[in-house]
């Protein structure tokens, strides 16, 4: 079992900065891909962002691509998502959640965090 907590959200203006972070415990996310979700009021839930085990490989959704920075420290056990530029389109609920394989699709990953609120203000 991989118990994921996220942290970081908050509220902020237009064109700021937050950075979620992803901390696990239990088993070690080493041998885990790590995804990030959003869920905005109202709609469904959808791909952000994700982490092959090793960090080599990152994925983005094209609405984010350029703005969010996806990474991971193995010897934390922690993966973050550094968002910069933030629209208020950005608001949402944030998820971590850890799969066998980096994947876009959320059906395929086995572990998930409680999530965290992020909120970007006009």
């Amino acid at each position: 079992q991989v118990q994921l907590v996220e942290s970081g959200g908050g509220l902020v203006q237009a064109g700021g900065s937050l950075r979620l972070s992803c901390a696990a415990s239990g088993r070690t996310l080493r041998s885990y891909a790590v995804g990030w979700f959003r869920q905005a009021p109202g709609k469904e839930r959808e791909f952000v962002a994700t982490i092959t085990w090793s960090g080599g490989n990152t994925y983005y959704v094209d609405s984010v691509k350029g703005r969010f920075t996806i990474s991971r420290d193995n010897a934390k056990n922690t993966v973050y998502l550094q968002m910069n530029s933030l629209k208020p389109e950005d608001t949402a609920v944030y998820y971590c959640a850890a799969s066998p394989i980096a994947t876009t699709s959320e059906r395929q990953y086995d572990y998930w965090g409680q999530g965290t609120q992020v909120t970007v203000s006009s």
